[in-house]
């Protein structure tokens, strides 16, 4: 018989056993069942929010939506450059998508011609799944309704109301505020971050001019729209509440004036060229005009294969910037680049040089309009005589001319413009050397002291050059935009004063104020505005060597002279500077000088000060009998309107004028 007490001694070891692993478990157990409560406390409780958020991601999203670009106004806020809102069809690309079909069957709905199809399937098919593509703009109402009436039969085409961009003043502003259009390739860039917002279709940036120098400025920061989606993607419902709105772009101020450049375009009618003004005080641009033009509203909803080519071969160039981009020899308005060359140099006012009409020198002769007779340097620019400053060319030699143009602006980019240049021509030795490797031979420069031969300038640089001269002391530097997003930029009166002897300048202002009164342009560019007169200089530079014939308005376009005039106003306080070219407009001052002053007197009627001078009562009409209230006396003359700010007061070209006083460069 078994002993009990190794019986019991064994069942109890065995449960203390069990009982420590029990223990063991449970506590196994309750670390499990904490670690789970922790888990899902910290799911449910301290990131709910974050998981939220990611459910909702799986309903809700996110469409890109384009801010409002900024305006572009001028130096008195009028809006150049705005938006209005359109109605545009719009077509989303999903998976089932067939571009052919669904274009065609909008073409049976709305007016679409066969190339804006072809674009269309194209735009369908490049644009990334689930993107809206517009596909049309500018709907008219009933053709809004139409589209929206029968949407249920087009899946994926859609109707709303978007923004485009509108010029107001068409063409007046083209060249220099450019125009908008799609993002293209080479707009989006091959390496480093992309803005999401040139992938949207549909998505315009600058182009061109201002539009395009300020575009990152003036495209402000696109938001979201928050909207509803099924499995698929597609729109069920808008979410206005969750909706993350953009910033409108930044407004530009431009300096210049509405006025002066509708009324600039104007008087060019027909004809080729630009017009460029500056304030002479502080460098500011109140007009910079490309004429002919062309209406940059065209070019935003895009233009067609022979819209395009309409305007790219006509030969008055409407597409090129004529004010910036285009070169023309500056003939006698360099001039005055050589007479401050001669004084500059020691050379006497009072020397004398004899024009008999022809100048025989280094086995050529150069030629002059017509025989002036002995003259000094006054009567020489009054006169535009070429025998004069051929000999005063070879006194002081092409190097000393160069480097007084570009004292004055020529050969030079401006960059506070913001829009491209042409730095055009100044030749001297050194430039003879570096480009075509050879001497600078004497014969060529009594052909540069007339503003022809290798001299090329824009009419930019030479309304800098007459503003520098006009104000006497400073190298102003011409001013474009005056303030980016409220913020003014600096004005281009703070610069360095001008290395040349103020009483040389003040010689050259007097010659030139001349002119205008007894001169070459003394018959076609007085203002009529009472005290206020306006010195200038004409110039006709020789486009194509003629033999035994001027390059005059009896000749075929392609073949006259170009036709220059630099003027400033009021000669005894000046304050605007510019320069006006007739593209082969022939004589300066018959074809540029009328112009110039047509668009000079809006510039001085509206400044209040130059204005107070010119409108002054007018005294009372005598009366019947002296009675102060009776009818005025029959047959006195009418009272003369008073001008109007903006307005012409005289016709470009009035009835029968004297004939003007040939300015002519001919080498």
């Amino acid at each position: 018989m078994s002993n009990p007490q190794i019986f019991f001694n064994e069942v109890n070891e065995r449960q203390g056993e069990f009982g420590r692993r029990a223990f063991v478990f449970g506590g196994l157990l309750g670390v499990g069942v904490l670690a789970l409560g922790g888990r899902l406390a910290q799911l449910q409780v301290i990131e709910s929010g974050r998981y939220t958020k990611l459910s909702d991601n799986n309903q809700f999203d996110f469409r890109l939506q384009p801010p409002p670009r900024g305006l572009i106004v001028d130096r008195n806020g009028v809006v150049l450059a705005s938006n209005r809102p359109d109605f545009r069809l719009l077509v989303t690309k999903e998976d089932h998508t067939k571009p052919e079909d669904v274009v065609a069957r909008i073409a049976e709905l709305i007016e679409l011609d066969p190339s804006r199809q072809k674009r269309a399937v194209a735009d369908i098919k490049q644009a990334p799944k689930r993107s809206p593509v517009p596909i049309l703009e500018d709907m008219t109402w009933e053709e809004f309704s139409r589209i929206n009436v029968r949407a249920p039969e087009l899946p994926g085409v859609t109707a709303d109301m978007g923004e485009v961009r509108v010029y107001p003043f068409g063409g007046a502003f083209a060249h220099v505020i450019g125009y908008v259009a799609k993002v293209s390739a080479p707009d989006v860039p091959k390496t480093g971050p992309v803005d999401p917002i040139l992938l949207n279709p549909g998505f315009r940036i600058g182009k061109q001019g201002v539009e395009k120098a300020f575009d990152l400025a003036l495209r402000g920061k696109a938001g979201a729209k928050k909207v509803e989606v099924d499995v698929k993607g597609r729109v069920v419902r808008e979410d206005p509440a969750g909706d993350i709105p953009s910033t409108p772009g930044a407004q530009i101020q431009l300096t210049l004036d509405a006025d002066i450049q509708n009324r600039a375009l104007e008087v060019f009618g027909e004809e080729s060229g630009a017009a460029v003004m500056m304030d002479c005080r502080n460098g500011d641009i109140l007009c910079l005009v490309s004429a002919p033009s062309f209406d940059a509203n065209r070019f935003v909803k895009g233009l067609t294969g022979p819209e395009y080519k309409a305007l790219a071969d006509y030969d008055h160039k409407p597409l090129f910037n004529k004010a910036l981009t285009a070169t023309f020899p500056a003939g006698s308005t360099f001039k005055t680049m050589v007479a401050l060359t001669a004084l500059e140099h020691g050379v006497s006012p009072d020397k004398t040089h004899t024009c008999g009409g022809s100048f025989p020198f280094g086995g050529h002769v150069f030629h002059c309009d017509k025989s002036h007779g002995t003259l000094n340097m006054h009567q020489a620019i009054v006169t535009s005589c070429d025998i004069f400053f051929y000999q005063t060319a070879l006194e002081v030699g092409p190097d000393a001319i160069a480097e007084t143009a570009r004292k004055f602006g020529i050969n030079q980019v401006f960059p506070e413009i913001h829009i491209p240049q042409n730095k055009g021509t100044l030749p001297d030795t050194a430039w003879k050397q570096r480009v075509f490797h050879e001497r600078w031979w004497p014969g060529e420069t009594p052909s540069f002291g007339i503003g022809q031969g290798a001299l090329a300038v824009n009419p930019l640089q030479l309304c800098v050059m007459c503003a520098r001269i006009a104000n006497g002391h400073k190298q102003l530097m011409p001013r474009l935009v005056k303030s980016v997003g409220g913020k003014e930029l600096p004005p281009g009166s703070e610069v360095p004063d001008i290395p040349v002897d103020p009483a040389h300048l003040a010689f050259v202002q007097k010659a030139m104020a001349d002119v205008v009164t007894s001169g070459t342009a003394a018959a076609t560019a007085k203002l009529g505005l009472g005290p206020i007169m306006m010195a200038g200089k004409t110039g006709t530079a020789q486009a194509h060597t003629y033999k035994g014939a001027r390059g005059t308005v009896h000749m075929d376009w392609a073949m006259r002279d170009h036709a220059w005039f630099i003027a400033f106003a009021p000669v005894d306080e000046p304050r605007y500077a510019m320069s006006v070219l007739v593209q082969h407009g022939g004589w300066g001052a018959s074809a540029a000088a009328p112009r110039a002053a047509e668009i000079m007197k809006v510039a001085l009627l509206k400044d209040p000060e130059i204005r107070a001078r010119i409108v002054t009562p007018l005294p009372t009409p005598t009366p019947v009998g002296g009675n102060p209230d009776g009818p005025p006396v029959e047959g006195a003359a009418p009272e003369a309107p008073t001008p109007i700010p903006g307005q012409a007061q005289q016709p470009i070209a009035p009835p029968a004028p004297p004939p003007p006083q040939p300015d002519t460069d001919t080498p």
